[in-house]
């Protein structure tokens, strides 16, 4: 029996979440410059996306820079946002053919203008598509998001548009880069590393979290199958009791 078909369809992760880490290591690896990992990885989230889209999961969240990317090499960094540019102009029609709408969350105002413009003029080519809500994680930074919220929330009770006895999660959720978005249900990290890096603290409360020790470059969809599989293994209880959900 394959990986996929060992999937239950009745229990899917609704959103997937995804730190692609790697990259540069599997292209020092490789004896390469850390470029050729970036545009290797470009096809580890074809795999992924593909692989989601086959088994029907609606929401898929990628860190695809982060705030903290910024500090990297200017070359690096030049690199990343052409090959943004270029995988966008290039998988517009797959977006289209697919039925999958293209988010963007995080400080994108701050990206170059030639890579700000092309994922506006995806967004909006790909806003009616509703198989599929592909979201990119780009100048993105959880605690910049949160101080963000603060700071709107605090203004708007200071002019009395919110009360502060009416402030709950519904209302912090409605001011989150992700307010159109659902709560991850399962967190895949790869490379080997255990940590968060600032991605989705908020939404990831109940996540199930998965690290592979797999370079991102050479993640594919039986990697991803894998993933899915350890999370339906797992079970949730969202701060209950096993008794409490049997």
């Amino acid at each position: 029996m394959s990986l996929k078909d060992q999937i239950i369809p009745s229990r899917l992760p609704n959103h997937i979440a995804v730190i692609m880490d790697g990259n540069g290591r599997w292209a020092k690896l490789k004896g390469l410059f850390r470029t050729a990992g970036h545009e290797k990885g470009a096809n580890a989230v074809k795999e992924v996306v593909e692989g989601c889209g086959d088994l029907g999961i609606k929401f898929v969240t990628l860190y695809a820079f982060s705030t903290e990317n910024w500090n990297r090499p200017k070359m690096e960094v030049k690199t990343l946002m052409n090959l943004l540019v270029s995988s966008l102009k290039k998988e517009i029609n797959t977006l289209q053919k697919n039925k999958i709408r293209l988010h963007a969350i995080g400080n994108i105002e701050s990206l170059p203008s030639k890579v700000y413009k092309e994922l506006q003029e995806v967004m909006e080519k790909t806003k009616e598509n509703d198989k599929m809500m592909l979201t990119l994680a780009l100048s993105y930074g959880s605690r910049e998001e949160i101080t963000n919220i603060i700071k709107e929330i605090s203004a708007k009770v200071k002019n009395n548009i919110i009360s502060i006895e009416n402030i709950d999660e519904t209302v912090i959720n409605e001011h989150l880069y992700t307010r159109n978005l659902p709560d991850v249900d399962l967190l895949i990290r790869t490379s080997g590393e255990q940590r968060i890096s600032n991605f989705l603290l908020w939404q990831i409360a109940y996540a199930e979290l998965y690290f592979t020790e797999v370079l991102w470059p050479d993640f594919n969809k039986e990697h991803l199958f894998e993933a899915i599989i350890n999370y339906q293994n797992r079970e949730r209880r969202f701060g209950k009791t096993s008794d409490q959900l049997n």
